[in-house]
């Protein structure tokens, strides 16, 4: 299998991937840890939620996280971009505990080691699994020209 290399604009956008969501997600949690809790049975203590400077922040990072998360599918597997998100563990752990200054186990630490080893593996495979040609996917019928087949 071919080793893909990526453009600078490419680790550009998983580093997007990877930073966006943590952000997004630490911006919420402190803006909700604001607010009295939310519960599902009236959901419209979400709307004054929204409009909170650190929520609307938190989804205006996660609304950047999907666009850059939605442009990185377009050119690499999901197996080799779902990784780059996991890789926003290590970083939500950071914030979390130097931000927000929640305290965070030995056990969680560990998890957050083990998801960044995984990682690693992860980004030393190829970005995007090799495909046959278009023709090869195709069924018999479909390769043949128009003319045979209206015969």
């Amino acid at each position: 299998m071919a080793q893909h290399h990526l453009s600078p604009r490419q680790y550009l956008i998983l580093g997007l991937v990877a930073l966006c969501a943590p952000l997004g997600d630490s911006c919420l949690s402190r803006g909700m840890t604001h607010l009295p809790p939310i519960v599902l049975s009236h959901p419209l203590t979400l709307i004054p939620a929204v409009f909170t400077p650190w929520i609307a922040l938190g989804i205006a990072l996660l609304l950047a996280f999907f666009a850059s998360y939605l442009t990185a599918l377009s050119w690499a597997d999901l197996t080799f971009v779902l990784p780059a998100t996991a890789f926003g563990n290590v970083i939500v752990a950071l914030f979390a505990r130097f931000w927000l200054h929640e305290a965070i186990s030995l056990e969680r630490w560990a998890g957050i080691v083990l998801i960044t080893i995984g990682v690693g593996f992860v980004a030393n495979g190829p970005s995007l699994t090799e495909r046959p040609g278009a023709a090869a996917d195709l069924p018999a019928a479909a390769a043949q020209p128009q003319e045979e087949q209206l015969r």
